[in-house]
C-alpha cells in the first residue's frame, strides 16, 4: 500500500456534506453519508483474489466493535465480525471511469449511528497495515436515518449552518433584540468542541463508555450543558451575576462564542469570566451547531427558579416585606437557554416526544450531580410530563409554575393571601427561521390559561388580621419628625378584591404601611406581592422592588 488521497478528495467531499465551511484541508464527514477516496497501491489489486481491509476507529486504546468505537470492513467484504458488534462502516467501489490498475476508488459511509469524533483509518492489503489518515465524524440531520434528522432545508440552513442569530433579552414589557455571533465554522472550531467532549467528567471516569456514548445526541447535548459552565469541571465559562466582575469580563460584553471558545482552548481549558444565562445559551448553541445537532436559543420572560422542585413559587410576606428565609424560590425578569432538535427513543417507541429538547447550560440546579440541565422533551412540557428525563419538573415550573403568596402574622402564622397562575413563562421567543423577526413559541411549551394542563391551587378559609400601623416622616437630615400616624385595625382578608394578573393584592391594602427595614413612607396604595424585576436586571433580583406612586 502506497497512500490514501483524502486530500485531494476533502473539499469535494466537505462540500457534498455541508462542512465546506468548517475545513477546506481536513476531512469532515457526517454520519450515514459516503465520501470518496482513492487508494494507490504498490501493486495491481484484483477483488477476486484479494481482500482490501479497513479499520476505522475512535478513542484510542479503548476502541471496541462491540461498543460500536472500532469497525473492521472490507472490499470484498468477508470480514468476520463479532456477533455484538454495533456501528458497522461500509465501503464500496466506485466504477464508471478508468483508473490504473494499482488505484482503487472506494466509497465509505460511515453509520448513521456512529459515535461522533475523530476517528483513524487503517487499511489492511495481504499482511500490510498502515493508517491511512484521521477523520472526523459529525451528526448529519440531512439524513433521514440520523436521529437528530431535519426534514426541511430551510430550518437545516437557520439552525446548522447559520452563524449569526439574535438573543432577545430584556422583561416582559420590553424586549429586545441582540446580535449574537456563534461562528461554528471558525478556526480551530472542530478541535475546540472535541477538547469539550474530552474533558467532560465521564470522559474521566469512563473513556471507553464515554467515547462510546457520542453516538446518541441525548447524552452529548447533556454533556455540553455541563462542560458550557464551570461549576464543577473545567468548563467553558464561570458564571457571575453581580459586580465586581473582576479578573475578566463583564458577561454584557460578549457579542459572539468565538472569542469565549477560542480563550477557552488556548488557556489550557481555564473557564473564561464572565457568563450570565444568554451567554452560556449562545456558546452551547455554537457547540450544538458545529456537532451538527440543530439548535436554537430560546428566551423566557418572568421565568421562574423552583429550587424545591414543587412546581411553586412560594413568597412570603411579614412586617418587613418579602422574607426570604422561608424560600429560596425566585422569578428571573427573563432567562435563556437551548433546543437542540433530536428523537427521543427513552420516552416511547411512538416519536411522539421527538423534536425540540430543552438543554439550559447555565448552573442553577444539580442534575445527577452535576450542574447541567436537560435534554427535555417541549412536548413533554406542554403535556405536564414531569416525570420524564431530564429535568422536566424544573423546565416545567420555570414557564407554568404558579405564584403562591402567603403573609406571616406576628405569631408565626402563615395566611395564603393570593396566587397567579399567570405570571410566569410569558412571550417565550426566538429567532424565527430566514429573518430577523421575533417567533413567539410559548404555544409549545403551555396552553393558554384556562385549558388542561393549567394548575389551580385551592383557597384557604379567610381569616381575620389583626395590623397594626405605624409611619414616620423623616427630615431631609434623616432625623424623624415624631410618630405622624398610628393606628390598630382589624381587616378580613377575602378573595377576589382586584386581579392579580394587573398586580393587584387579592385581599389587604392601606394608605399607610411600613414595608421595608428603614423605610416609611405616606404611600396611596402598596403592592406586597407583585415585586417587578427592574428591566436593567439581567440576573435574580436580590430582593423584591416596589413601585411607588
Amino acid at each position: 500500500m502506497s497512500r490514501l488521497d483524502l486530500l485531494h478528495r476533502c473539499v469535494d467531499n466537505n462540500k457534498e456534506h455541508h462542512t465546506d465551511e468548517v475545513s477546506q484541508e481536513r476531512l469532515v464527514v457526517r454520519r450515514g453519508q459516503n465520501f470518496k477516496m482513492t487508494l494507490t497501491l504498490m501493486q495491481s489489486f484484483n477483488p477476486e483474489l484479494q481482500q482490501l481491509v479497513l479499520t476505522a476507529k475512535t478513542g484510542d486504546q479503548h476502541a471496541s466493535e462491540d461498543r460500536g468505537t472500532l469497525s473492521r470492513f472490507g472490499y470484498p467484504d468477508s470480514i468476520r465480525r463479532s456477533s455484538s458488534a454495533k456501528a458497522m462502516w461500509k465501503v464500496e467501489p466506485l466504477t464508471g471511469f478508468s483508473l490504473p490498475s494499482n488505484t482503487v476508488a472506494l466509497s465509505v459511509t460511515p453509520p448513521a449511528d456512529a459515535p461522533v469524533g475523530e476517528y483513524e483509518l487503517f487499511g489492511k492489503l495481504q499482511e500490510e497495515e498502515k493508517s491511512l489518515g484521521k477523520l472526523v465524524v459529525l451528526f448529519n440531520p440531512w439524513c433521514s436515518e440520523d436521529s437528530v434528522y431535519l426534514f426541511d432545508d430551510r430550518t437545516r440552513q437557520e439552525y446548522v449552518l447559520n452563524e449569526h442569530g439574535i438573543i432577545f433579552r430584556g422583561s416582559a414589557n420590553y424586549i429586545f433584540p441582540g446580535e449574537w455571533d456563534y461562528g461554528q465554522f471558525e478556526e480551530n472550531m472542530v478541535d475546540i468542541c472535541l477538547k469539550i467532549l474530552d474533558r467532560n467528567h465521564k470522559h474521566d471516569e469512563d473513556p471507553a463508555d464515554d467515547v462510546a456514548s457520542r453516538s446518541d445526541p441525548i447524552y452529548v447535548s447533556r454533556v455540553i450543558s455541563a462542560m458550557v459552565n464551570s461549576e464543577d469541571d473545567s468548563g467553558v465559562l464561570e458564571g457571575r451575576w453581580e459586580s465586581p466582575y473582576t479578573g475578566g469580563r463583564r458577561p454584557t460584553h460578549w457579542s459572539g462564542s468565538y472569542p469565549i471558545l477560542k480563550q477557552w482552548y488556548q488557556s489550557g481549558c481555564k473557564p473564561v469570566k464572565y457568563g450570565q444565562c444568554w451567554v452560556f445559551a449562545g456558546v452551547m448553541c455554537s457547540v450544538m451547531r458545529l456537532l451538527g445537532i440543530p439548535c436554537r436559543v430560546v428566551s423566557n420572560f418572568d421565568s421562574a427558579h423552583d429550587v424545591d422542585m414543587n412546581l411553586i413559587i412560594d413568597t412570603y410576606i411579614d412586617y418587613y416585606g418579602v422574607n426570604e428565609d422561608y424560600t429560596e424560590d425566585s422569578i428571573w425578569n427573563f432567562h435563556v437557554w437551548t433546543e437542540g432538535w433530536m428523537k427521543r427513543p427513552d420516552l416511547g417507541s411512538d416519536g411522539e416526544y421527538d423534536g425540540w429538547q430543552v438543554v439550559d447550560p447555565t448552573p442553577q440546579e444539580l442534575s445527577d450531580g452535576v450542574f447541567c440541565c436537560g435534554p427535555a422533551s417541549v412536548k413533554g412540557i406542554l403535556n405536564g410530563q414531569t416525570g420524564f428525563k431530564y429535568d422536566a419538573p424544573f423546565i416545567f415550573a420555570e414557564v407554568n409554575a404558579d405564584c403562591v403568596y402567603y403573609m406571616i402574622t406576628e405569631s408565626g402564622e402563615m395566611l395564603k393571601v393570593d396566587s397567579d397562575t399567570k405570571r410566569v413563562g410569558k412571550y417565550i421567543s426566538t429567532k424565527a427561521v430566514g429573518s430577523r423577526e421575533r417567533e413567539d413559541i410559548t404555544n409549545t411549551y403551555k396552553h393558554a390559561e384556562g385549558m388542561s394542563h393549567s394548575v389551580v391551587h385551592a383557597v384557604p378559609r379567610w381569616k381575620p388580621l389583626s395590623i397594626h400601623i405605624s409611619v414616620q416622616a423623616m427630615n431631609y437630615n434623616g432625623r424623624p419628625t415624631g410618630k405622624i400616624l398610628a393606628e390598630d385595625k382589624e381587616e378580613t382578608l377575602l378573595p377576589g378584591k382586584g386581579d392579580s394578573s394587573s398586580g393587584e393584592m387579592l385581599a389587604f391594602r392601606s394608605k399607610h404601611l411600613r414595608v421595608w427595614p428603614k423605610l416609611s413612607a405616606c404611600l396611596d396604595s402598596v403592592n406586597l406581592h407583585h415585586f417587578p424585576v427592574s428591566s436593567s436586571s439581567v440576573c435574580p433580583h436580590p430582593g423584591p422592588v416596589l413601585d411607588l406612586p
